[in-house]
């Protein structure tokens, strides 16, 4: 069963959840989270202190509102939109992430949130 988490930005709260992968049980352990984040296109990313091999979710397949987890990096990714590799509206990571979970809220809404200085990522 997927855990409920909260992710703030900016003066945004959105609603998410991570699901049972070992990947995703991994950042759970480490929450809270408040990072620098970065952006690529219409993705927020930052590390995190995880180290952790692609897994049976990991793909470039992604949409808006899907949580990954980068190994490249050891960092968590956030799509809410079109990256510097897309052909379309659709997300494209720079390489394959392992899916970990999702927003449930609308993740257009991070758009405006670019810019920011931090964000938090907490268990709800």
């Amino acid at each position: 069963m997927p855990t409920k988490i909260i992710i703030k930005i900016k003066d945004i709260t959105l609603k998410a959840e991570l699901f049972d992968s070992e990947c995703a049980k991994a950042i759970l352990n480490i929450l809270p989270i408040e990072a620098r984040p970065n952006e690529w296109g219409d993705e927020f990313y930052f590390t995190i202190p995880v180290e952790y091999s692609l897994d049976e979710t990991a793909t470039t397949d992604v949409k808006a509102g899907d949580i990954g987890y980068w190994p490249p990096g050891s960092a968590l990714a956030i799509f809410f939109g079109p990256t510097p590799l897309s052909s379309d509206s659709k997300p494209v990571p720079a390489s394959k992430v392992n899916i970990l979970g999702r927003i449930t809220d609308d993740p257009k809404i991070l758009k405006k949130a670019k810019g920011a200085e931090i964000i938090q990522i907490t268990k709800k």
